[in-house]
């Protein structure tokens, strides 16, 4: 009854179009002073201790990272060097778009930052040469939501915050299925490309790709520098954060000499008023998350679901619908703050491990955000695109297709998440 009514409260808020952070708040506040004896003092404590891990530090640094290298000249870099490499082939840039949205993604830890900076140029470039514009829509779309799964990862982040799973495990396991998303969205732009007959560039010389490659060098490195650096143990996932920060401001200002340093206090204050919504954002899910466990809700539902013997296979099933219906009407990290810690007992239970859990959720992530009606990177999209959402939806349909398919694969066949992270010794 406690459930029924704590998630009815939320969504009757959330419904009148109340912002997510402030539902959650709202949720908390009216359950505790109507049906507990929690003191009302705990709150206030609730609040501070919610953002104390070690690990949320890292949320503001790699929002710093992404905002530097998006206005910085790297998007524009890696699009070059991804041009030299496939724009050969069917729908070379379309392919090019897809290649830089990986390699941008292994940088910024944000879709939507993943699809402005590489959007805002490669798009218009693709109807200079002739694509439909509903066809480079449709691959900036999909490929930007890369961004959350390719290592560094702010939705991982997130959920290793609410489940205290190893961040530097979950992006280690985003590897193989970051490269094998690129591969199956970089497949189906290459098949529409050759069926419609889609512009090609002609061949770059090998000459041509060294240099592009030299040019982008300085941004390719801050993939190695971040995993690499998790990995060999020289720094936590919070400090590799604030690494790629610090490099990403030198490389923007100093290297790439595209953004003046009189441009640099704007970047800063984008990135402390995104990383304060998050923040805000978090700080409430950890509030509701407690009167939750107070309550002793996750359990009672782990206990249900058991209960029912629906098994691991019905059981992920299950998650998947739920957190795709959840994608309708949320962004991805409010559904991982409320979500993870329900799901999250009922899948230990059950035997499921947390690395593999994790990332099927950041999956679902990705899923949800290029489907409407709150899908970010269609509204990212519409406002470089200034298709309507409409037709923006139908323009994304057969790489959503590929990627419905993707999830089954990574729900199904955990050995593709974890075997990296299980090889490397990180869990």
């Amino acid at each position: 009854m406690n459930a029924a009514i704590i998630f009815g409260l939320l969504t009757v808020l959330m419904l009148t179009g109340m912002p997510i952070s402030i539902s959650l708040g709202l949720t908390v506040l009216t359950f505790l002073f109507t049906m507990t004896q929690v003191p009302i003092e705990s709150v206030a404590l609730k609040l501070f201790t919610g953002i104390e891990k070690f690990e949320i530090m890292a949320i503001p640094f790699f929002i710093l990272a992404g905002n530097f290298l998006t206005h910085g000249g790297v998007a524009r870099r890696m699009i070059n060097f991804a041009s030299a490499m496939v724009g050969h082939w069917h729908g070379g840039l379309g392919l090019a778009g897809v290649m830089a949205c990986a390699l941008f993604a292994a940088v910024s830890g944000s879709s939507p930052a993943t699809v402005v900076a590489i959007g805002s140029i490669i798009l218009p470039a693709m109807v200079r040469q002739g694509f439909p514009n509903r066809f480079g829509a449709g691959v900036i779309t999909t490929s930007g939501a890369l961004g959350i799964l390719i290592p560094p990862s702010l939705v991982m982040v997130m959920y290793a915050v609410a489940t205290n799973t190893s961040v530097g495990a979950l992006f280690i396991a985003g590897i193989i299925p970051g490269l094998m998303l690129a591969t199956v969205l970089g497949a189906v732009t290459w098949y529409l490309a050759w069926r419609n007959d889609y512009p090609r560039l002609k061949p770059a010389s090998w000459t041509e790709r060294i240099r592009t490659f030299r040019e982008a060098i300085w941004g390719l490195a801050l993939i190695i520098i971040v995993i690499g650096g998790i990995y060999s143990g020289i720094f936590t996932p919070t400090e590799a954060a604030a690494m790629s920060a610090v490099y990403a401001f030198f490389i923007a200002v100093f290297v790439y000499k595209d953004m003046p340093l009189k441009g640099v206090p704007k970047i800063l204050l984008s990135s402390a008023s995104m990383s304060a919504m998050l923040l805000y954002i978090i700080t409430n899910a950890v509030l509701f998350s407690f009167v939750l466990a107070n309550e002793n809700i996750p359990h009672a539902i782990a206990d249900w679901i058991v209960g029912k013997d629906l098994g691991i296979v019905a059981f992920l099933l299950v998650v998947n619908v739920l957190l795709l219906m959840a994608g309708n009407f949320m962004e991805p990290s409010s559904i991982v703050l409320i979500m993870a810690p329900i799901l999250f007992p009922v899948a230990m239970k059950l035997g499921i491990d947390p690395v593999h859990f994790g990332i099927l959720i950041v999956v679902n992530m990705e899923v949800g955000m290029c489907h409407p009606p709150v899908g970010l990177n269609l509204y990212v999209a519409s406002g470089i695109t200034k298709m309507g959402i409409t037709e923006l939806t139908m323009a994304v349909w057969p790489w959503l297709l590929a990627m419905l398919g993707f999830l089954l694969m990574i729900t199904y066949i955990p050995i593709i998440s974890i075997w990296l992270p299980k090889t490397l010794g990180v869990m």
